[in-house]
């Protein structure tokens, strides 16, 4: 093309999916630009670099690799190097569209047929075969089928079957070589050739007018006869038979040795008498043993002969008897196996019976009940049972029922479970060479089933028609010779679901204040649908399915609760009706507690009070009954310093309490001065606060104090002083030590004892007093002081208590361990004095 300056080689190319294609970009009619000067596009996307490979200045190869299916264009353009690009941008762009596919596989396996048609072969042979490989639309394959015989025959097709007509009629007897190839853009390629005899490749008609003959002479034998299909002249044929039970899938082929030869004829055997049976026949060429097999033939039905019956399926049901140490045995029978005909009755013989009686068959149920007997359990008997038909008896069956204690061994670990809608059983076998066969028995209500399996059985499955959500007793007895073994029994159900209804709750009695007993039936059998697993009370955990009973607990009182229950398999749940009640308000003897509680309380407190009134009797009158000194006992009023008072004998009553005081003597200081001891005692001087020394107050009189005498209101008796009257009494000891006291005269030193009550009439007369003379008052020698400490804490061990007398209190001064010195009366000091302990004794009246 001389108007274009790049050219790409090869040309539209068909390329295989997988391999790699390479292009060369040729410049042409320009040198403008440069090999340099080109690069390549796939799918408008930039080839990489690393892929170009330069050839000269005016040739450039690109690699690609051929993937994906879809078709797509390669082009080759010019950078823009100069204004020349610009003006004939149009001839510097070249493309090539790259078809894609695959290369076609050889077809495999090659088969091809001739059918009959009428009593002769079609003329046409058809032919079918397996294509390899992929093909994509742009690139198909397409496939040629050609038949070699005196002439060949060629047929193109798409698909994989084609058909090849012969001229005039199919070449019987002569060698056909078949074969097929596939071809494309990519490539062709041939299939195995076949070459084969062509009676190899036809297929005739099955066998027609097959009939089946029954004979009464043979009531376990059919014959059969077929035509052939066609003439023996094209073909010889050898034959294939099947037949079966009629209703069954499972067909019973005769072997191809047997029907080998060109027959038309054939006899089943061991077939079971009065039993329908289905046959079929169908045939193939016999040449070489190869070749097609015709359809089967239409079905030939037709029933055998009667026969004797087989032995009859005898089995008992035990129950306890009526009385005691008894069994109640059902003898039941099934129809033999082989009935071998239309079993009309059975006749029983229970040993010693010398003659049977016969049973006429159940109609109705899958056994018919032959006798009721009652058998002791410390017995055991045989029972001999014969089934009849048209033809004649049935063999014996025996049975033998054992005493209840001599059962013979049982079977081990029998597992029983459903699956694919069956029933499976597994078991271990006795321990024992006697055993004979096994019993699987299944029980659900007043419903009984069993069958039988051969001694070297260990695994099974039932196969009576069982129902869903029926739970069956499964039992497996071993049989020893007709002697039944110890069973090994388990329940189990088919399919399980939820109850079909929950059980009725109701209330056990009274509810109590915290909990309720619940009680409830156990569902029927037949309404569980399973194994009930647990029962779940609406609010509580789930429970065993063992009880029929719960107590409610923590509840609380006088409330109202709705209950139901909920019944559960292991595959649903059913809940049942409300059941309400009323807790009480009081658990019961709670109210009861409660009364007797407050009145033991009571009755302690009570003999607790009275225990503390009489052990504390004495500080319980002190407290709330306050001693009171009695004025008439007072002797103050006879008594005075100069006259002293004659000593009495104390009283019975004695002292009720000591108060003690500390008196400090110091030089300088004085108690009493003379001129006050000697002063008459004058009711209205001592009246007065401020004229009363008192105890533990100061000897020069700077402070007032509280008399010893004094009540605990310390306040109260301050306003009262002036209504006071005052009592005192002294006691004078010796010198301290032994020590001399002082020749001059000395005044008595007296303390007060203060009192609300009027003085008597004796107390205000002295002279009257002085004659009774109810108290002697010593006197002291007067010593120099300082002051009166009341209350004092030291510690130490006052004097000798006074002896006790009627007179309201007595004073007495004792020195203590400080001391101060003594003035003497020339002025010099003495031996020092000790402090003074003043002892005052309280008067207890009669």
């Amino acid at each position: 093309m001389p108007h274009l300056h790049l050219l790409i080689a090869p040309q539209s190319p068909n390329l295989e999916i997988g391999t790699n294609f390479t292009a060369t970009c040729m410049i042409i009619n320009t040198d403008k630009f440069t090999a340099d000067d080109l690069y390549w596009n796939l799918s408008q996307a930039t080839v990489s670099r690393d892929q170009y490979t330069k050839i000269n200045e005016s040739a450039l190869n690109v690699t690609v690799p051929i993937i994906g299916e879809k078709s797509e264009w390669l082009f080759c353009l010019c950078k823009k190097v100069s204004p020349y690009f610009a003006l004939n941008k149009d001839k510097c762009i070249h493309g090539i569209y790259l078809t894609k596919g695959y290369r076609p596989g050889k077809p495999e396996n090659l088969s091809c047929q001739a059918v009959q048609e009428t009593e002769y072969i079609s003329t046409t042979i058809s032919c079918k075969w397996d294509p390899v490989g992929h093909q994509t639309t742009n690139v198909p394959t397409s496939y040629t089928l050609t038949v070699a015989v005196s002439t060949t025959y060629n047929v193109s097709t798409q698909e994989n079957h084609a058909m090849v007509h012969f001229v005039s009629s199919f070449p019987t007897h002569m060698m056909l070589e078949i074969w097929v190839e596939a071809h494309n853009k990519l490539g062709r390629i041939e299939s195995e050739h076949l070459k084969e005899d062509a009676g190899w490749f036809v297929k005739t008609n099955p066998p027609s007018d097959v009939k089946l003959i029954s004979e009464k002479s043979f009531p376990t034998s059919l014959l059969i006869n077929w035509t052939h299909p066609i003439p023996k002249e094209y073909l010889k044929l050898t034959y294939q038979i099947r037949f079966c039970p009629n209703g069954s899938q499972s067909w019973t082929y005769v072997p191809l040795v047997d029907t080998a030869m060109d027959i038309q004829s054939f006899r089943l055997q061991n077939l079971q008498p009065d039993t329908v049976y289905v046959t079929q026949v169908c045939c193939k060429n016999s040449r070489n043993g190869s070749g097609y097999w015709s359809n089967w033939s239409t079905n030939a039905t037709v029933r055998t002969s009667e026969d004797r019956p087989g032995k009859p399926d005898l089995w008992r049901i035990i129950a306890e008897g009526d009385g005691i140490n008894e069994r109640r045995v059902q003898f039941i029978c099934k129809d033999p196996v082989l009935a071998n005909g239309r079993i009309t009755g059975f006749n029983i013989r229970i040993q010693d019976q010398k003659v049977p009686s016969p049973v006429n068959r159940s109609e109705s149920g899958s056994f018919t009940i032959l006798q009721q007997i009652h058998l002791a359990d410390k017995k055991s008997v045989k029972v001999y049972v014969t089934a009849d038909n048209s033809v004649g008896k049935s063999v014996e069956a025996l049975l033998v029922i054992p005493e209840k204690s001599h059962e013979l061994a049982p079977v081990g670990e029998l597992k029983v479970w459903p699956q694919g809608g069956r029933l499976w059983l597994e078991w271990k076998p006795p321990n024992s060479t006697a055993l004979s066969e096994y019993v699987v028995e299944w029980v659900s209500g007043d419903q009984t089933d069993w069958q039988r399996e051969n001694r070297n059985t260990r695994r099974t499955a039932i196969k009576g028609n069982l129902e869903k959500f029926v739970c069956y007793n499964v039992s497996v007895y071993p049989m020893y010779s007709g002697r039944t073994g110890k069973p090994a029994s388990t329940a189990v159900f088919l399919e399980q679901g939820a109850p079909l209804e929950a059980p009725a709750v109701r209330l056990n009695g009274k509810p109590g204040h915290d909990e309720a007993e619940l009680v409830w039936k156990e569902l029927p059998q037949r309404r569980r649908r399973g194994f009930i697993t647990n029962y779940t009370i609406f609010y509580t955990k789930q429970h065993s399915s063992d009880t029929t009973s719960y107590t409610l607990k923590s509840l609380t009182g006088n409330t109202k609760y709705d209950v139901w229950i909920i019944a559960s398999t292991i595959n649903g749940s059913t809940a049942s009706f409300n059941h309400s009640f009323t807790t009480l308000k009081y658990a019961p003897g709670e109210m009861e507690g409660i009364v007797v509680g407050v009145s033991l309380g009571f009755l302690f407190i009570v003999v607790v009070t009275m225990l503390l009134c009489v052990y504390k009797k004495d500080a319980i009158k002190v407290n709330f009954w306050p001693r009171i000194p009695d004025p008439g006992e007072s002797t103050i009023g006879n008594w005075s310093p100069d006259y002293p008072l004659k000593a009495e004998r104390p009283k019975e009553n004695g002292l009720c309490g000591v108060s003690v005081l500390d008196v400090d003597v110091c030089d300088g200081k004085c108690v009493f001065e003379e001129d006050k001891a000697s002063l008459p005692l004058k009711k209205d001087k001592y009246l007065s606060e401020e004229h009363s020394s008192g105890i533990g107050g100061s000897s020069c009189m700077s402070s007032p104090r509280q008399s010893v005498s004094d009540s605990d209101e310390g306040g109260d008796m301050a306003d009262t002083t002036a209504s006071t009257v005052q009592y005192s009494s002294v006691v004078a000891s010796n010198g301290y030590k032994g020590q001399t006291p002082n020749s001059q005269p000395q005044q008595a030193i007296f303390s007060r004892s203060e009192s609300t009550q009027p003085l008597l009439d004796s107390e205000e007369n002295p002279d009257t007093l002085l004659q009774d003379g109810s108290r002697q008052s010593h006197r002291f020698p007067r010593r120099p002081c300082s002051t009166h400490t009341a209350g004092s804490d030291d510690g130490t061990n006052p004097g000798d208590i006074m002896e006790q007398q009627g007179a309201l209190e007595s004073l007495d001064f004792c020195p203590l361990e400080e001391d101060c010195e003594q003035p003497t009366a020339d002025g010099q000091s003495a031996a020092p004095v000790s402090n003074y302990m003043l002892q005052l004794g309280g008067y207890r009246p009669q």
